[in-house]
């Protein structure tokens, strides 16, 4: 008889590093976030800001680079 063992496409740290990977791409969609006005008719200046354009989407491309590798990184067993 067989036994029904469950077999894992990767391997545990693996994934661990995918859910570090997508913590940091959900870290930077909220620093993207804000910025806006209440009142339509009024342009704010804050979306322009440092966090908004430079910070969070370097953050979110490190996060996509980060899951990038948990997929593509291989185990050292033979």
């Amino acid at each position: 008889m067989k036994e029904n063992t469950q077999e894992f496409l990767f391997e545990s740290i693996n994934y661990k590093i995918l859910l570090i990977g997508l913590a940091v791409i959900a870290v930077g969609f909220i620093l993207m976030s804000g910025g806006g006005s209440d009142d339509p008719t009024v342009f704010n200046e804050e979306i322009f800001n440092f966090r908004r354009i430079r910070l969070a989407p370097t953050t979110v491309l490190i996060g996509f680079g980060i899951t990038i590798y948990s997929i593509l990184k291989t185990n050292k067993k033979a």
